[in-house]
């Protein structure tokens, strides 16, 4: 029985099929890697800004604290206020955590939002010597 198409055809016709599978293959991974980079560089700009904002935060009008009575922490919270400090009146402690759009609590931020809310808070002083210790020589 003879072959309706013969060897070299069936060969070339293979290598042929190999060959779009490859470059359909390269194509889809350069768009996919182009599009992955696109996403990491929007979000690294996200985050960029939402940290400058931060920072920006105790400076615009609606900020309902003193910006003197404010001290940047970024993490596991923004900010710590001490409200009325700088008038010599401290009237209470507030932790701060800045937020935009629809973003989240992360757990992290959830759980010293509990802590605070559940009056699990305490004040701890530590005393260390006058004279700093002296090295020993052996």
């Amino acid at each position: 029985m003879t072959p309706l198409v013969s060897e070299p055809i069936l060969l070339l016709l293979a290598l042929a099929v190999v060959i779009v599978a490859v470059l359909g293959f390269l194509l889809w991974k350069a768009q996919y890697t182009r599009r992955v980079r696109q996403e990491t560089i929007q979000r690294s700009v996200a985050v960029t800004t939402g940290k400058v904002y931060e920072q920006l935060v105790p400076y615009l009008p609606d900020f309902p604290f003193n910006p003197k009575d404010v001290r940047f922490l970024g993490s596991p919270v923004d900010f710590v206020v001490f409200d009325g400090l700088s008038e010599g009146d401290l009237r209470r402690i507030v932790f701060v955590e800045v937020k935009t759009g629809t973003a989240d609590l992360s757990t992290r931020e959830r759980r010293v939002k509990d802590t605070v809310l559940n009056r699990h808070v305490a004040w701890e002083e530590l005393r260390l010597p006058s004279e700093p210790p002296t090295s020993r020589t052996a």
